[in-house]
């Protein structure tokens, strides 16, 4: 397999670079911070990179969107990295277009994607109900009713739940806590009688929520896939996320090490840059090495989902631990080699810190994945 980008990804990547390097630079996510803004993100630039396609990226032409696949969409990620750009792209563009893409009803497709792909519609993902990662740790419940179906229960760090128009949402109608089998996936309007939506800010400024479900009465065609048989659907939906997430995290590890050796290149000690001394020369030299490790581990997960490989979901939770390993030592190894400045505001790598603390944790840390990647191989 040719682990190289197309000519037609090299473009996407180059404009992809430029447009968020002129309109949606780190400032912004500070600006964004700084305000306390109500939406977390910029919503102008939502609207600009939905105009450029990404939003439909991998949604079909024939409902609206541009239909470039996973390599793309970790391109586009990875450049989000370099800038730390905030907007619903992960969640929308990415998990809920894959879920509506992918096990959507005709009826689901037909009236959610191109909502989607022009930027109409942000959905957001509610799976997990406590402190760490563990998709089939449903609690929350789902029983028929007289409309269709009822939900109660609760969902903790909803990323963009607080700006979602709808929810995706798994919730259990059989089965233990545990139980793969018998969870159900389902498109819950954030409208609902009976949700409630609490924004939560993160340490890294992006948004999070806790939803509430009490006695949610949805219709019948708000079920996503096949009832009580959803836990595939699921993995499916949040191996896209997951490959996205070690994309975007590789552009912040990119981005941390250029800006650490600008700051080698320039700041001087004993009459000389601090990047001619061999053991931080040695520790950047590392650094680049894990992080070309980590960038083929990423390309072969996109790829790999793409392909529809069988094997998807070890080679996702490879990328997903190794790049989450690696980002967290460019981001330690920045600072370190910043000295104290860099902890300071004034600087940008403490952002990178932040975030790369929060996405390595989301949708399951190293340790998950590699748990996940042993009991997949029967270690």
């Amino acid at each position: 397999m040719v682990m190289l980008l197309t000519d037609e990804q090299n473009m996407l990547r180059d404009a992809a670079r430029g447009f968020l390097q002129a309109s949606a630079p780190i400032d912004q996510l500070r600006r964004l911070r700084d305000e306390a803004s109500s939406d977390g993100y910029d919503r102008d630039t939502w609207k600009a990179m939905t105009e450029m396609g990404w939003a439909g990226v991998l949604i079909p032409e024939d409902h609206g969107g541009v239909a470039m696949g996973h390599v793309a969409a970790g391109v586009i990620a990875e450049e989000m990295g370099r800038t730390l750009t905030a907007s619903p792209f992960l969640s929308t563009a990415v998990m809920g277009a894959v879920a509506v893409t992918s096990y959507g009803s005709t009826g689901q497709r037909e009236q959610w994607l191109s909502k989607i792909a022009d930027g109409t519609v942000n959905v957001a993902v509610a799976i997990d109900e406590n402190r760490s990662h563990s998709p089939a740790l449903v609690s929350t419940t789902v029983q028929p009713s007289d409309r269709g179906f009822r939900i109660s229960g609760s969902k903790s760090f909803v990323a963009d739940g607080h700006v979602a128009d709808q929810i995706l949402v798994s919730a259990r109608s059989s089965g233990g806590a545990q139980d793969e089998n018998g969870i159900s996936l389902f498109l819950v309007p954030r409208d609902c009688a009976g949700l409630t939506i609490e924004r939560q800010t993160m340490v890294d400024s992006r948004n999070s929520a806790t939803v509430q479900f009490d006695r949610v009465e949805v219709d019948a065609d708000a079920l996503v896939g096949e009832a009580g048989a959803g836990y595939a659907a699921l993995e499916h939906v949040l191996d896209a996320g997951r490959a996205c997430l070690a994309a975007e995290m590789l552009g912040s590890a990119e981005e941390c090490l250029a800006q650490t050796i600008d700051y080698l290149t320039t700041r001087r000690q004993f009459d000389r840059p601090i990047g001619s001394f061999q053991a931080l020369q040695h520790r950047a030299a590392h650094l680049y090495a894990e992080i070309e490790i980590g960038r083929s581990a990423v390309m072969r997960a996109l790829q790999a989902l793409d392909a529809v490989s069988e094997d998807r979901q070890l080679i996702v939770s490879v990328a997903k631990s190794k790049v989450g390993r690696v980002a967290q030592l460019a981001t330690q190894e920045a600072i370190q080699m910043h000295g104290g400045i860099g902890m300071t505001d004034e600087f940008n790598i403490g952002f990178f810190l932040k975030r790369v603390r929060v996405a390595e944790a989301l949708y399951g840390d190293a340790n998950f994945h590699a748990d996940k990647f042993a009991r997949i191989r029967n270690y």
